[in-house]
């Protein structure tokens, strides 16, 4: 399908709204924030702001599209007590009814000055995803600012300054890339910065906190990352990875040849309480993982897994953004056709990275592609309906979870996003004849002075044009097919480019995006995915299981005769060479056996070597540039 960003130069149509939009280019006045999170571990966070005003209509918003969660998802149901006073009395106001982020009042005659109180109760249990989910426990607490203020509306956010205080529980110790002012005991006073670059810098402070410097020798821009966790104990990033991670910072520097911060903060929060997720920022991330992450034996993996990704964003997301998502202020809708760059090309420099500072593997990375590969091929046959570029599109309101993912498809556009920028990647080594490589394009692209964050938008035609100047090519058309593709067949020719192929083979694979859990990966052999408890958690469309009735939401409670468990189930998949698996599955109260017809045993997905074909995955893509082996 043709997009109208292609008939139409988004920036042209950005040209044109900011035109119809007069307001947009006025300054606002300087709101006192005083965000005071003394409460946390009660999670309540109570706020009040001091805004100038003049008398007459005032339209204030709570923030609505929150930076890079991709829809409107501002947790405006978690606010509660809001009240306005001007010279001691209490103002009325009225809520929007098509807009219920926007708010409404007359500010009587006389008063110049606007008192804002509400607070901002945490959500319970794991209510709530991303930021709108849990960010307090009782040892700590992530501050997103979004969550804990009102701005004037019609004014572009980085018109708008906020001279924001931020007061902590009894001796907890804080990280943030904002600049303090002063701090008086538990109360930090931040020096007045613009709405954009505050909701950009989140706060996390906990009793248990670390601070680890990151920056490699030379590099004249400090780097560091900031712990808060639930215990002591789970602060102990060992000096393997706290040496990887600084290698990961001088990666970074070699791939993009610039840097465009003032410096960075990994923001990371081990809890088990928590969402977790991870979320970029400028000049930072908000990273949360669970708690004993950085002390398990995978600990070097599973912070490759996230930490990266959200690093390289401050490039490919924050400085340099799809025209379509770099909105003016949190009330204008994003489009979000653009988050196969956003996210997928984030996606796949990120796990470049990952390996070339030692995060990962060389053998993880290759098990990704492999896992990946095999989930957009036969696991995922979403594909011949759906295409990449409609998984971007159709974001806003559709992130969720739940079974047939691999016939309704979801985010797909990181998955298939690193499949297509390897096979880009691999097409301008094959052009150049080795003379370019992808780096050079993240050097051209993200480039240029440091001058601090901001923000340098672009438009599609604009990306197709940098790497043109790499390397000649006709890569519209070769993205528009690609997003636009509805063929059952992953596009792996990054993959066979690089001298490597998926292979199946009866040996559970290490690493990858297998299923965890105590759970069953059965996706390639009997097509079911189950969780530790025999709950169905997807079923491949007309796959074995799915032709003999077993759905998602189903539970298996039976195999072969026998109570379910998960080794019971593998081993009925490795007999089933010789003896059909068969299943009771208990469906809404009801009880039915059912028989898989299935004969071809454990099938798990790896990568293989293409004769002949020389290595360029481990030989040049994988390979370190600021580092030695």
């Amino acid at each position: 399908m043709v997009r109208s960003w292609y008939r139409l130069p988004l920036y042209l149509a950005a040209l044109l709204f900011l035109a119809a939009a007069p307001a947009l280019a006025q300054t606002g006045p300087t709101i006192r924030l005083t965000v005071d999170a003394s409460q946390a571990p009660e999670r309540i966070i109570r706020t009040h702001m001091v805004i100038p005003v003049n008398p007459g209509p005032l339209t204030l918003y709570y923030p609505k599209w929150i930076p890079g969660e991709h829809e409107p998802d501002g947790p405006i149901a978690n606010v509660a007590g809001l009240v306005f006073t001007g010279n001691g009395k209490r103002i009325p106001w009225v809520r929007d009814l098509k807009d219920v982020y926007t708010f409404h009042l007359t500010v009587p005659q006389g008063v110049h000055q606007l008192d804002v109180r509400f607070q901002y109760l945490e959500p319970s249990g794991m209510g709530g995803h991303y930021t709108a989910g849990v960010s307090a426990t009782d040892k700590l607490v992530i501050v997103s600012w979004n969550q804990n203020l009102l701005y004037l509306s019609n004014i572009r956010a980085q018109d708008q300054t906020f001279d924001a205080t931020l007061v902590l529980p009894e001796g907890w110790k804080f990280g943030t890339p904002l600049p303090v002012e002063n701090q008086q005991g538990d109360r930090i006073s931040f020096k007045p910065v613009a709405l954009n670059r505050l909701v950009d810098s989140p706060v996390i402070a906990g009793e248990y906190y670390r601070a680890i410097n990151l920056t490699p020798p030379g590099e004249p821009i400090h780097h560091e990352i900031d712990i808060v966790a639930d215990t002591p104990q789970a602060l102990d990033m060992s000096p393997k990875v706290q040496q990887e991670m600084t290698n990961l910072v001088a990666e970074s520097g070699k791939m993009f040849g610039a840097r465009h911060y003032r410096d960075y903060h990994f923001l990371l929060t081990l809890s088990n309480y928590v969402a977790h997720f991870g979320l970029e920022h400028h000049e930072c991330n908000d990273s949360r993982l669970p708690l004993n992450s950085l002390i398990s034996p995978n600990a070097a993996y599973i912070v490759g897994s996230i930490l990266p990704h959200e690093f390289v964003h401050s490039w490919n997301g924050k400085f340099r953004r799809p025209a379509s998502l770099s909105t003016p202020y949190y009330e204008v809708p994003e489009e979000t056709n653009g988050l196969w760059v956003y996210e997928g090309l984030t996606d796949y420099l990120g796990h470049v990275l990952a390996a070339r500072s030692g995060l990962w593997t060389e053998k993880q990375f290759r098990q990704y592609f492999a896992s990946i590969g095999a989930s957009l091929g036969p696991g995922r046959p979403g594909r011949t309906w759906r295409p990449l570029q409609d998984t971007a599109n159709a974001v806003p309101g559709m992130f969720g979870f739940g079974g047939w993912m691999n016939w309704r498809r979801g985010s797909d556009y990181y998955q298939e996003g690193d499949l297509l920028w390897l096979d880009v990647a691999t097409i301008i080594d094959q052009q150049s004849h080795g003379k370019k490589s992808f780096d050079d394009f993240c050097k051209l692209f993200y480039g240029g002075p440091n001058d601090g964050p901001q923000l340098k938008p672009y438009t599609f035609q604009q990306l197709y044009a940098t790497l043109n100047e790499i390397v000649p090519y006709n890569w519209a058309a070769f993205f528009r097919e690609k997003l636009d593709s509805v063929s059952p067949d992953a596009p792996l020719g990054g993959l066979t480019r690089s001298g490597w192929k998926i292979i199946y083979n009866d040996q559970p694979a290490r690493g990858g995006r297998m299923f965890f859990g105590g759970g069953v990966s059965a996706a390639y052999s009997i097509g079911l995915t189950v969780a530790s408890n025999g709950q169905v958690f997807d079923s491949i469309w007309n796959g074995p299981a799915f032709k003999a009735g077993v759905t998602p939401g189903m539970k298996i409670i039976g195999v072969d005769g026998r109570t379910y468990t998960g080794q019971r189930l593998q081993e009925a998949i490795k007999e089933s060479t010789t003896t059909p698996v068969q299943l009771v599955v208990e469906n809404d109260g009801y009880l039915k056996t059912v028989t898989v017809n299935y004969d071809g045993g454990p099938r798990y997905p790896h990568l293989g070597r293409e004769a002949g074909v020389p290595d360029y995955l481990d030989s040049n893509i994988l390979r370190p540039r600021a580092r030695q082996e």
